[in-house]
């Protein structure tokens, strides 16, 4: 018999202290728990827990070493109309797991009742058919590694796939790419630094599986939005194997981000597990206490709430849950060192009952965690429940991604309703959404696409999705894409479609730069990556969705654009403003104007008028509000944009000497490359007529010291 110490109740999960392991495990409905060993060559051993404190089963295992494969198997009602599933038959991956070796192969024996008959319980062990926890080492060394802690009006942010980014890369050896590894090469970060991302945003690395469904079509969960562990990097993106590996090895994609400044943000779930509703398997959550950690129906606890269309929702009601999420944003801070977390369907961590309450528990423990409260939170401010959308609403330490800037911009340049005004808004950090609570521009990560979508050249390829290879008949995607596919559906060789979708293009990304607030990019658009009209890409991982680096040399002239875009905004501060415009009179005159095409200042008829379509803005370099770092006043140049969305050229008449007395050109998106110096030979004074291009953005410079 194995010798088994009492060990302590925390922390929970699997600690490694040099002498052996202690094991421990939250439930409240358990009767008795065995941990379950498992041995090189597959067989299993099992041991009961000896200790309970609090609901806190534990003991501690002599000689257990790093690597070592587990999983536990609770005892405990099963009695589903009260909430309970317990099932000793079924294998449990551990809530504070680490790492996860092996995949899930889907098998009836994964599931707590019979196909053929549901209402039959079902005793097959599921342990053949489930990965293992993994004990793991925790020590790393970090070297001189520390968070580069970006202001968030300097951000850049950059959202990626793990695989996506890197399994085409030329330089990225093979047996690196689609890993934490890939996205640490040198020529990964190169690529990343060159256009200006100052934070790579990750899409779920949470260890994920697969959906039954999904697997029996051939096909796989991409995007991961279906977590397992919440402590544990997926294994899948591992280059060096999964026996805990993945945890060194993602901890070295952090160091190389960070050596080269750049921050490592996190797209986390903890919304909902993979477990699903009550006819899905059992895996982990629902066999060690489901009442605890997941949201049931008082009427009947057979059934979940489900406020995220995946069967489920975290009980965040729950301390137990609750602590688990806490624990393990903490763990990512402090063992993993990344820099901030988006949370998915955010708007579902902030139900107390049923409604939305932006004041319940989840957000009042991250108002006063002395850990999470210092990085950065961004929340996708909405979920599928009745009042999901809630943008704008979070508290005053959270950013959102502002879906409201989304679809107006795309409303905008594609020329559809009357979006002139709510335009304006978008474009000078929505103060109309944050303003009222306290909050600065920066609460508004703006972005034009995202993974969930079109790509940006779909965006201006495609009027409707065409989503045939997910296998759902094409139901499955958003029908609303706000997007306009230029006058041909799919990919064309006319050259005035093909230069109005070019310059589409540039006019999404020369907004989403030159807008307050923090732009995200979306990893591959700025090399024209296309998923051929595919708004739903969640289930493809293959060449649709991963970006071809070929583009580097066919989107040259994209991709320069991208970067001269991002080293603007970076040295101009005029377009990273901390404090919302005031737009009255001050001592260096007004922060913001806005003008009509025929250079007169906009009255409340022309911000009204159905078919405006186009307008200029002055930005005033030298009435910059806010002081820098050291209190010191800031001053820049200053700009004025000529925005032309409407169908046909215009002339704009520039306004009067006040505003400026030479105006140099600093690009325009009818132009298919943007010049790093100004036009040498154009320069326009006061009252100068400027010709724009249909469906253009004409960018002007006032130097703070004209020459």
């Amino acid at each position: 018999m194995r010798e088994v110490w009492p060990g302590e109740p925390y922390p929970l999960g699997a600690t490694w202290d040099g002498v052996g392991t202690g094991f421990s495990v939250f439930s409240e409905v358990a009767e008795r728990i065995e941990l379950c060993l498992f041995q090189e060559d597959g067989s299993e051993e099992r041991i009961d827990l000896p200790e309970v404190d609090g609901f806190v089963w534990h003991g501690h295992v002599p000689g257990i070493a790093p690597g070592q494969r587990y999983g536990y198997r609770v005892h405990g009602p099963f009695e589903p109309s009260q909430g309970h599933r317990c099932n000793p038959a079924k294998l449990l991956l551990d809530p504070y797991a680490k790492a996860i070796d092996g995949e899930l192969t889907w098998n009836e024996a994964l599931f707590a009742y019979r196909f053929t008959n549901p209402d039959e319980h079902n005793d097959a062990d599921s342990a053949p058919y489930m990965p293992k926890n993994v004990v793991v080492n925790p020590f790393f060394e970090w070297g001189n590694d520390r968070p580069p802690r970006t202001p968030y009006h300097q951000s850049v942010i950059y959202e990626a796939h793990v695989r996506g980014l890197t399994m085409r890369h030329p330089a990225v050896p093979p047996d690196l790419r689609g890993t934490y590894a890939g996205i640490g090469h040198p020529a990964v970060i190169d690529h990343l630094l060159s256009i200006g991302a100052t934070a790579v945003e990750l899409m779920p690395v949470h260890h994920f599986v697969p959906e039954h469904f999904l697997v029996a079509r051939g096909l796989t969960n991409y995007w991961g939005y279906n977590t397992m562990a919440y402590l544990a990097p997926h294994g899948p993106y591992s280059s060096s194997g999964t026996r805990g590996e993945q945890v060194l090895e993602f901890k070295a994609m952090v160091r190389a981000l960070h050596e080269a400044g750049i921050e490592v943000i996190l797209d986390v779930v903890y919304n909902h597990t993979a477990e699903g509703d009550h006819m899905g398997p059992t895996l982990g959550f629902r066999g060690i206490d489901n009442a605890a950690y997941y949201r049931l129906h008082d009427g009947d606890r057979r059934y979940y709430l489900d406020y995220t269309g995946t069967g489920n929702s975290l009980n965040v009601r729950s301390p137990h849950a609750l602590q688990l999420i806490m624990d393990s944003l903490r763990y990512w801070v402090l063992d993993m060192h990344v820099d901030g977390f988006r949370f998915d369907l955010a708007a579902a961590l902030a139900r107390e009952l049923h409604d939305v309450d932006r004041l319940s528990a989840f957000f009042d423990l991250i108002q006063q965690d002395p850990v999470i409260s210092q990085v950065k939170l961004i929340a996708e401010p909405w979920d599928v429940g009745p009042g999901g959308y809630q943008v704008g609403n979070f508290p005053p330490l959270w950013t959102e991604w502002n879906g409201k800037y989304r679809d107006t911009v795309r409303d905008f340049w594609r020329g559809t309703g009357s979006a002139l005004p709510e335009f304006a808004s978008r474009l000078t950090g929505s103060a109309d959404l944050y303003a009222t609570s306290g909050r600065r521009p920066v609460a508004s990560i703006n972005f034009v696409t995202c993974h969930d979508g079109f790509t940006l050249g779909d965006l201006v390829s495609y009027d409707r999705k065409h989503n045939l290879a997910n296998g759902e008949d094409d139901r499955d995607g958003t029908d609303d894409n706000r997007s306009w596919n230029c006058g041909a559906e799919g990919p064309v060789e006319d050259p005035e479609i093909v230069g109005l979708r070019h310059r589409q293009r540039r006019n999404f990304l020369a907004t989403l730069f030159l807008s307050q607030g923090v732009p995200m990019l979306s990893h591959g658009d700025e090399l024209g990556r296309s998923q051929r009209g595919n708004n739903n890409a969640y289930c493809q991982d293959n060449e649709l969705t991963w970006i071809d680096w070929a583009a580097v040399h066919t989107e040259k002239d994209l991709l320069n654009f991208v970067r001269s875009l991002a080293r603007l905004r970076r040295e101009h501060p005029v377009f990273q403003r901390r404090r919302f415009f005031r737009g009255r009179t001050a001592d260096n005159g007004r922060d913001l104007v806005w003008l009509t095409p025929a250079g007169a200042e906009m009255s409340a008829g022309d911000w009204h008028t159905g078919y405006a379509k186009s307008l200029m803005v002055y930005l005033n370099g030298q009435a910059i509000t806010e002081p820098g770092p050291r209190g010191e006043r800031i001053a820049d140049d200053s700009f004025l944009l000529l925005i032309n969305a409407h169908h046909e050229d215009m002339t704009f008449t520039l306004p009067g000497p006040e505003f400026g007395l030479c105006w140099q050109p600093v690009f325009d998106t009818a132009d298919e490359q943007m010049r790093d110096e100004p036009f040498p030979d154009e320069q326009w004074g006061p009252t100068a007529l400027v010709a724009v291009t249909a469906r253009s953005l004409h960018l002007l410079r006032q130097p703070l010291s004209p020459s």
